[in-house]
């Protein structure tokens, strides 16, 4: 008989509605990322990790607002997942499973985490995916250098509820900027050569080498490094408070 597995509440978390609200339950992050393990680890939360195997195939620029497209690929990886867990073993189903997608655009409005895109005027902001190698790398490197560039998370969260389909899906998403030093060529072709920068959105990491990149960011440090954890654990918080089905199933 399948049973529930210890809860992945850590014992340092905060006690926090959102947090107490996931005590005993079954929480799953959707991603094999370690940065994303490791700042929930750091909050308190220990899920189970079960990556997603959606192909993270959209086309970002169908969306009328590109920033709906970190939104709509975490959505296809939690449901993914909650989906074939529950087809797997009814019994024990996920009670939370958390998708999450992480972007980098370029041509940021300086003011833009603090106004509505609609009030500012119109940018063609370019998507900035993983370099497929380090010339490519180089390439972001140089389009970012002396730039600000923007870096929005999506995150969905999954759960079940008694209606159809049996799941609710809540999403949010967090932006900061990142400011580029303007860098001498040769320490964006360091950079590059170290590689450090080819498994990552945009091509550089900011709790790494790619630190000495960048003077300054405006907003969530930790959603440049792949997770939102302060607005993820409000989110759970306000969850708890207006979403009447959250966790209730």
């Amino acid at each position: 008989m399948s049973t529930k597995p210890p809860t992945s509440v850590l014992d340092h978390a905060l006690r926090i509605p959102g947090v107490t609200k996931l005590t005993g339950k079954r929480v799953i992050l959707a991603s094999n990322s370690p940065r994303r393990k490791d700042i929930l680890r750091t909050f308190g939360l220990a899920p189970e990790i079960i990556p997603s195997t959606f192909g993270e195939d959209l086309n970002p620029y169908e969306f009328e607002d590109i920033h709906e497209y970190p939104v709509a690929t975490a959505t296809h990886k939690a449901v993914e997942v909650y989906e074939r867990l529950v087809a797997e073993d009814p019994d024990n189903g996920p009670d939370l499973v958390i998708g999450a997608d992480t972007v980098v655009l370029t041509h940021a409005q300086p003011l833009s985490s603090e106004i509505a895109y609609s009030e500012l005027p119109g940018t063609r902001q370019e998507l900035l995916e993983k370099p497929d190698s380090k010339v490519d790398n180089l390439r972001m490197l140089l389009d970012l250098n002396g730039a600000v560039c923007e870096v929005v998370t999506g995150v969905s969260v999954v759960f079940p509820i008694l209606t159809s389909p049996g799941y609710a899906i809540r999403s949010l998403d967090e932006r900061t900027l990142v400011y580029f030093s303007d860098n001498p060529t040769h320490v964006l072709e360091a950079y590059a050569d170290s590689g450090e920068g080819i498994d990552r959105a945009g091509g550089f990491a900011l709790q790494g080498l790619g630190g000495l990149l960048v003077r300054k960011i405006e907003g969530d440090y930790n959603n440049v490094v792949g997770f939102p954890a302060a607005s993820f654990f409000r989110f759970l918080d306000m969850l708890v408070e207006d979403d009447d089905d959250f966790l209730e199933v």
